[in-house]
């Protein structure tokens, strides 16, 4: 028999992975002392011990490692445990790269302009969300005429229920006429006479970016994003949207904006 030292030290364990794999059935003690707790092995678990550290070393939780060890060694079954593995180890390496790029850049920035970015973008996944909307299409020039009176009927339209105008958003289409604005409400009731429902779908992947005060600013910090997005290797992959976090009354110094752009993979 082994002591539970001398096992460990073989197997290049620690005494406390041994007492977890034992409290998850994966590796029991051939042994334990009925009075003092101690614990030792058999030489002939040093196969299933290094078995288990083998699977470890490849990524396996002990759940997976545990069915494993119970239904045998089947080279099939392996193989495809073993291809999920590698797709999920490919995912982690692409995003260790994204962001080995990014602090690559930011490191850059710092270095040739001794300053940081006056602003921070996130990437982030964006929900599928039910508008209660207008929509209209109008000249780039004129958008900030037509957002709050858009706004304004969504709002004159809709039922006096507690809380349903707490999501205020703004997606906007460039199209060959102008701009194409949806302005609108996260609304999941009944269809309103006058209001359109829209469905925005979800997002895979965002820039996105927080934008505070007044909107006359605004254009500045999607000029931020899209510089931001270009650098980090993105391109738009559909229309922008604005999720308008804090937008009360007419004086703008505490409005809060978040500006939220789509975005794939340069090709």
């Amino acid at each position: 028999m082994l002591s539970i030292g001398a096992f460990a030290q073989i197997g290049q364990v620690t005494h406390r992975m041994l007492r977890h794999w034992d409290t998850a059935g994966l590796l029991e003690p051939a042994h334990v002392d009925e009075f003092t707790g101690y614990r030792s092995y058999d030489p002939s678990q040093l196969d299933r011990l290094h078995r288990i550290v083998a699977l470890r070393e490849l990524g396996f939780g002990l759940e997976q490692i545990g069915v494993i060890l119970a239904q045998g060694i089947d080279a099939d079954r392996i193989a495809e445990l073993l291809r999920s593995r590698r797709a999920e180890v490919e995912r982690e390496h692409r995003i260790a790269a994204e962001r080995l790029v990014d602090v690559e850049r930011r490191l850059h920035l710092i270095e040739r302009e001794s300053r940081m970015s006056s602003a921070e973008f996130i990437e982030k996944s964006l929900p599928a969300v039910r508008l209660a909307a207008r929509t209209a299409t109008v000249p780039v020039t004129d958008i900030g005429m037509h957002v709050g009176p858009m706004f304004d009927e969504v709002e004159a339209a809709l039922p006096d229920t507690c809380g349903l105008l707490e999501t205020p958003i703004a997606e906007y289409r460039h199209t060959d006429d102008g701009m194409h604005l949806t302005i609108g409400y996260a609304y999941g009731g009944e269809p309103v006479e006058g209001i359109d429902l829209i469905d925005l779908p979800a997002v895979e992947r965002a820039v996105c970016g927080i934008h505070l005060g007044p909107m006359s600013g605004i254009s500045d910090t999607w000029h931020a994003l899209h510089a931001e997005m270009l650098a980090r290797g993105y391109v738009p992959s559909g229309p922008c949207r604005e999720l308008y976090v804090r937008a009360v009354g007419d004086d703008q110094t505490d409005w809060v904006t978040e500006l939220q752009q789509p975005v794939a993979l340069k090709p």
